[in-house]
């Protein structure tokens, strides 16, 4: 599922409602949400009472299927890294409805939630439950043999309403490990005040615009974008066939779509500022962009600058090859930890079928504008008249899930310095996606 959007390194409205009834998904494409509190001092503590033979003692009163022989209380423990009010409406949800049943949901927000597993995924006394955190990271903790299979915890027709992508971004090597919550994708937003006339439906009717209403000199465009970065140039790369890296880990950065494509947004490139995340952004909030290429983690900043915003689906533009812009997705998951997986493991199942039903995702979209995992919490009235929503579930059925194999997090580099090399410095397109190739080739032998 980052404001930089290299997603993997963190490791993806009613007709005309007004941007003041917006506020974008808790947390970015990457699951950087902020800041988070440090929980050093707080597992040095439990792993100080973990010592106290009564404590041990109540743990093993909790074994085989979490609640204990007398009806105690269980209480699962999850770690993310987003926004605090989001988990809290979450975890009220999941509390409200188990409440008989004696269990529990506790979201704790944790620094590098990614870092943090690692050094605590094997650790019972001092690790979490279960995490949310974006799909990307799950190849990496799958290797390293960390998580419990979902299908181990929850029944298929309990998850019959989630959407395909998000099942898929779930799913590694054949095994789906997480539990899809919701989802993002980059959209295509623009201020109302500013955009002349209808939004085009084809990339090229798009340039014809920007070429029409662009001022690089003045200091104003018609659309801005970062890109060079790899996550926003692939609505292209995805678009024209083209990809990053394939599911069996080979680089593809000069394959001949790949190519295609980065030679396309060369020229859509040309025509917007050279600036990173805050440069673009600040373009577009100040009213010098009329359209940005974005994702919801961009509403807070947009409805602070009072700006009438539009969206619309990337995946409404058709490219000249006759496919549409398909932009990555991110997807928000629930893992579960093999030793909780074993202590807990009803009252974890119990926790997944709740936030697997309609209810959960309705409430993430009325109080934060996002996309449910699950396709019947869209039959909500409330939510069917949500235009941001509606956009990424359109994209949703495109959408190409982001690489979750381990070597995806060595990609991102030699991908963007190859949209550098052209976009930038005017390299010859083939000469510069070789040498990146064999980078990206190089990269992956290293990591192995």
């Amino acid at each position: 599922m980052r404001k930089n959007i290299k997603i993997s390194l963190s490791l993806l409205i009613a007709g005309a409602m007004t941007v003041g009834m917006l506020t974008g998904c808790g947390q970015d494409a990457a699951g950087n949400a902020g800041t988070a509190t440090d929980g050093t001092a707080e597992t040095d503590d439990t792993a100080l009472e973990a010592t106290q033979p009564e404590q041990e003692e109540a743990s093993d009163e909790e074994q085989a299927g979490g609640a204990s022989a007398s009806g105690e209380a269980v209480t699962i423990t999850a770690w993310h890294d987003n926004d605090e009010a989001m988990m809290d409406a979450l975890a009220a949800v999941v509390n409200e409805k188990l409440a008989e049943e004696n269990i529990t949901l506790r979201f704790e927000k944790k620094s590098d939630v990614t870092g943090q597993i690692r050094l605590y995924g094997t650790d019972a006394a001092n690790g979490p439950d279960m995490y949310l955190f974006a799909h990307d990271s799950l190849g990496g903790f799958a290797e390293m043999g960390i998580l419990e299979p979902v299908g181990n915890l929850i029944s298929a027709d309990k998850e019959a309403d989630l959407l395909p992508m998000t099942i898929e971004a779930a799913s590694y090597k054949g095994e789906q490990y997480l539990m899809p919550v919701y989802y993002e994708t980059l959209l295509f937003m623009y201020n109302k005040s500013l955009w002349k006339g209808e939004v085009p439906s084809t990339t090229e009717e798009l340039y014809d615009y920007m070429v029409e209403n662009t001022d690089a000199n003045a200091g104003t465009y018609a659309l801005v974008n970062q890109h060079s970065n790899s996550y926003n140039v692939a609505p292209f790369i995805n678009g024209f066939g083209g990809y990053i890296i394939d599911k069996d880990g080979n680089p593809g950065l000069n394959i001949q779509e790949t190519k295609d494509a980065i030679s396309y947004n060369k020229k859509f490139a040309a025509l917007q500022a050279d600036g990173d995340y805050n440069t673009v952004t600040a373009l577009f909030n100040e009213g010098n962009a009329a359209a940005i290429i974005g994702g919801p983690w961009l509403v807070s900043g947009i409805k602070e600058a009072g700006i009438d915003l539009g969206i619309k689906s990337l995946c409404d533009f058709t490219l000249p090859n006759g496919d549409v812009m398909t932009p990555y997705s991110g997807v928000q998951c629930l893992g579960v930890l093999k030793y909780a997986a074993e202590s807990k493991k009803d009252a974890i199942t119990r926790v997944l079928e709740v936030l697997a039903e309609p209810e959960a995702g309705i409430t993430l979209a009325k109080e934060f504008n996002c996309a449910p995992a699950n396709s019947r919490a869209y039959e909500d009235a409330e939510v069917a008249a949500n235009e941001m929503i509606l956009a990424m579930e359109k994209s949703a059925q495109k959408a190409v899930p982001m690489s979750n194999i381990p070597e995806m997090s060595v990609m991102w580099g030699p991908a963007e310095s190859l949209l550098a090399a052209v976009n930038k410095s005017g390299e010859d397109i083939d000469a510069a996606a070789d040498q990146y190739q064999e980078e990206a080739l190089q990269a992956i032998a290293d990591m192995q």
